[in-house]
């Protein structure tokens, strides 16, 4: 009898063990990789450190972050299978660089709202959510806000002007440009320097951050002052399969971090881009201001291009698009 209470007894104290040891397992916070399509010290992607801290701060126990790299680690126009696939499990990336696989993407740049009205229920920010999960994403937010320009090598002083002009493009500006009569040229980031002190363009669409560290305002001395798609395109996605292995109450967490982050966000651009005026005027860059009806034209043929490409690619989507944006 008391040998079978003793191995009762051991039984139980193994059992106790176990689950002990299987309650410490599960205590240690999920680990996450992450990648951004810029380099981590790169201005725009300044909030994007900023994100990840509060969330590694506030949800020690449960989750944290490891934010590896940029397109050092994944090439930017790669990082969007990577994070659909598992390979990463959180992006901070643009819409631009995934068109293929998600063209209703292209309404990042058009919504006509702040991020934290885009996050009224109903909106902006929950249709972008279900659309997203199709393609095995969890759409979290965005992580900048800034509106784009075109800066040239010499000066402007109407839209006409621009027609013949060589442009350093990205699919971002394309069609637009073909509009205005401006000859896109592809060139990858890191060569756009060489390409302006060379001459094989005379100009390049960009937001203000960033051309003057990089150099490229020794030769363009010149921004069109007629900003276009101020919400930018910048998306914080996690891989929707990790996502839903959280539990209810750290989504919400996340969810809610998230939401809390949307105006310190936006804050931190709108001042960056008033250093950034101050700074680029110091190294002799001029603002150019179209007459009323260039300016209207210039960016009637940014939201005109715009749609046409929403409505060639997801037509049927076009209507609630407008809606949810603002149109």
């Amino acid at each position: 009898m008391k040998r079978l209470t003793l191995g009762i007894f051991i039984g139980t104290l193994v059992v106790v063990l176990c689950l002990g040891a299987s309650t410490a397992l599960l205590a240690k916070p999920v680990k996450l990789k992450a990648v951004c399509f810029l380099p981590k010290n790169h201005p725009i992607a300044a909030m994007a450190p900023v994100w990840v801290e509060r969330i590694n701060t506030e949800l020690k126990d449960q989750a944290y972050i490891d934010y590896v790299g940029g397109p050092e680690v994944i090439p930017g126009m790669e990082q969007a299978d990577a994070v659909k696939s598992g390979v990463v499990d959180i992006i901070f990336n643009v819409t631009a660089y995934f068109t293929a696989m998600f063209p209703e993407g292209w309404a990042h740049f058009m919504s006509k709202y702040t991020p934290t009205e885009e996050r009224t229920p109903g909106g902006f920010h929950d249709y972008m959510v279900g659309r997203f999960e199709r393609i095995n994403m969890m759409y979290l937010g965005r992580w900048h806000v800034m509106a784009f320009y075109l800066w040239t090598a010499k000066p402007v002083s109407r839209l006409e002007d621009l027609r013949g002009m060589k442009m350093r493009t990205a699919s971002h500006y394309d069609r637009f440009m073909k509009e205005m009569g401006v000859i896109p040229v592809t060139i990858m980031h890191p060569d756009v320097y060489t390409a302006l002190e060379r001459g094989t363009v005379e100009g390049f669409g960009w937001p203000l951050l960033g051309p003057r560290e990089y150099g490229w305002t020794d030769t363009c001395k010149y921004i069109i002052d007629h900003p276009f798609h101020p919400p930018s395109n910048g998306v914080t996605l996690m891989n929707l399969d990790v996502w839903k292995k959280f539990p209810k109450d750290v989504q919400s967490k996340i969810i809610e971090i998230s939401t809390m982050f949307d105006p310190d966000m936006v804050a931190h651009f709108a001042k960056a881009d008033l250093r950034e005026w101050k700074e680029v005027e110091k190294v002799g860059v001029k603002r150019i201001h179209f007459p009323p009806a260039d300016a209207k034209k210039y960016i009637d043929i940014i939201h005109r291009t715009d749609w046409e490409i929403l409505t060639e690619k997801v037509p049927d989507l076009v209507p609630e698009l407008k809606r949810v944006t603002g149109f």
